[in-house]
């Protein structure tokens, strides 16, 4: 039984949660799920057959995070079977934010323990006014470990030991103002919003967009270094005599539209559940 699922229509993929009955919980299944649809978007991302992923789920809830039957069975593991299977929501987390494309998470309603780093791994964060968001890992005597260096990235250390160690609920406005969520919409208007932060991502130049997340990548390690600068230099150098970029700057000279952005169509929401 698949607990998600992946679509791709012109250029777009949509993945996602598929466990309804559960609030969309986790466990060892639809992580491996996960990671799976993870590779195969990597592939299409980098040879620019998937130009944005979109991360939702099914039901009320975006995600619960663990599901309560995996966490039952993970009283037995020992160490070593606890750090194999941390290792797999690792590679999830890890997969999500490297992807070499914009990616958009759609939060529809609660987002709990691990879920949180699910949106913190996405570029853009896009969240119903009914959203909720919780680490509420330490009121289990657990800690939010493997999702920690994303979710402090979007917080910010300050923030994040509050909520870490609190498990306070922030309500979607909360998480707006902490840097969690880009935006909050009405919750009747969410796929709208999620078809129109699309459009805007579609316009890109698909190169340059693969390149500047990486870029951006880079110089979160070191900000403030000979290497990074010379980096830098070598991105915008590059990009200016590839195909890609010499035909933005020609588009923009000729008050034209870019090659790429005449083959976008991308279909609303309306569309898509016709």
């Amino acid at each position: 039984m698949a607990y998600s699922t992946l679509t791709i229509e012109e250029g777009v993929a949509r993945l996602t949660l598929n466990r309804p009955e559960v609030h969309n919980a986790f466990d060892d299944s639809l992580i491996a799920e996960l990671n799976a649809h993870l590779d195969q978007l990597h592939t299409l991302a980098e040879s620019g057959d998937v130009r944005a992923v979109v991360l939702g789920s099914e039901g009320k809830s975006f995600s619960a995070g663990a599901d309560l039957n995996w966490m039952k069975r993970m009283v037995d593991y020992d160490l070593d079977d606890n750090v194999a299977d941390s290792r797999k929501l690792a590679a999830l987390m890890h997969g999500l934010d490297t992807l070499p494309c914009p990616t958009v998470c759609r939060v529809q309603g609660a987002a709990f323990g691990g879920a949180v780093g699910l949106a913190a791994c996405c570029d853009v964060v896009i969240a119903s006014g009914k959203a909720k968001f919780c680490l509420s890992e330490v009121k289990i005597g657990l800690s939010p470990a493997v999702i920690s260096p994303y979710v402090q990235r979007a917080l910010g250390e300050r923030q994040m030991r509050r909520y870490a160690l609190t498990a306070e609920v922030m309500d979607a406005e909360i998480a707006l103002a902490l840097g969690l969520v880009h935006l909050v919409v009405e919750h009747d208007k969410l796929d709208d919003e999620v078809d129109a932060m699309l459009a805007t991502l579609l316009a890109g130049s698909p190169q340059a967009q693969r390149a500047t997340k990486a870029l951006m990548a880079s110089v979160a390690q070191a900000p403030d270094s000979d290497a990074t600068r010379e980096h830098t230099c070598q991105v915008i150098a590059k990009l200016r005599v590839s195909q890609e970029g010499q035909e933005g700057l020609s588009s923009f000279f000729e008050k034209r539209r870019p090659a790429w952005a005449d083959s976008n169509n991308t279909p609303h929401a309306s569309e898509r559940r016709s």
